[in-house]
């Protein structure tokens, strides 16, 4: 059952402030998350290691950005936001 949490943040990898909504679970400048959940929003995962943006999947506007963990391996799927950075996602997409 997703929990909604609003939490702003630092971002670990690039340092930008990011304002949380509850529903954030990304940075929008970078992509880069953090593995901090078993279930959206319940902030159970020990792991707590960097998720790096690995891919783009599905179709404008509904894209999902997949992320692995830099330090367990574990892959997640994430809704992109309307926030997120054009640029990054169009790095993404190109890296594939």
């Amino acid at each position: 059952m997703f929990k909604r949490t609003t939490e702003d943040f630092v971002c670990e990898h690039c340092n930008a402030e990011v304002k949380g909504d509850g529903y954030t679970n990304h940075c929008p400048k970078c992509l880069w998350s953090k593995h901090v959940d078993i279930h959206p929003g319940d902030r159970a995962e020990a792991c707590g290691g960097p998720m790096k943006p690995i891919a783009l999947e599905g179709a404008s506007p509904h894209y999902a950005i997949v992320h692995r963990c830099e330090r367990c391996g574990i892959l997640k799927r994430n809704g992109a936001g309307e926030d997120d950075s054009s640029e990054a996602l169009l790095d993404i997409a190109r890296n594939r």
